[in-house]
């Protein structure tokens, strides 16, 4: 993402950006330009009004949540279980990426274009985790129900309050993704018991 950014690519962006903090209704074009530091009139340029910048907004956040993601973990490489749990980390770990994933996520309870674009995008991510659980479970009903729970997990994450006693949220979620990826868990980064409570977030 450090890469220079061309005049279009900056109202997209800064566009993601008031979405991820205040959703879509805070992306305004004279907003956008004050923060960009142009006038309001430059928009026109490059779309032809404020609903063109909002679908090339889907455009670059689906890009970068499929597209991207999948090239970037072909190119690193490894076996399928690596591979997802790669995905998982590109996906929902990311400072920039994360925030508005989960703000295009409250977008698409009230748009159906949204909500049909972010379908398109799960069902993506819902076929890599497929492949994974496949490499180790014949059983179809079995490997749909072990992806479903390994994306629920990995989104739902973010928004459940709740403890988890003497382990942290991290180190729960290294152990569901074991049980469901049927990995042997790693006795070198086993948790260690009666720590004491965690940070909800933590």
């Amino acid at each position: 993402m450090g890469a220079p950014r061309t005049p279009r690519e900056r109202w997209i962006e800064e566009g993601l950006r008031a979405l991820a903090e205040a959703g879509p209704d805070a992306v305004r074009v004279e907003a956008l330009a004050k923060r960009i530091g142009v006038t309001k009139g430059g928009f026109y340029g490059y779309f032809a009004d404020r609903n063109a910048l909002l679908v090339a907004m889907l455009d670059a956040w689906e890009r970068e949540s499929t597209h991207d993601v999948f090239d970037r973990i072909e190119e690193e490489g490894g076996d399928p279980k690596s591979r997802v749990r790669r995905a998982g980390e590109l996906s929902f770990s990311d400072d920039r990426l994360l925030p508005v994933d989960l703000a295009v996520r409250a977008w698409a309870r009230h748009d159906e274009a949204v909500a049909e674009r972010l379908r398109r995008v799960d069902n993506r991510r819902m076929g890599l985790l497929r492949a994974a659980m496949g490499t180790f479970c014949a059983d179809a009903e079995e490997v749909e129900a072990r992806s479903l729970l390994a994306f629920c997990a990995a989104i739902g994450a973010h928004f459940l309050a709740a403890d988890h006693g003497g382990f942290t949220r991290a180190q729960v979620l290294d152990r569901a993704a074991d049980l469901l990826l049927d990995r042997p868990r790693d006795p070198a980064v086993a948790p260690e018991p009666g720590a004491g409570p965690a940070p909800a977030g933590g």
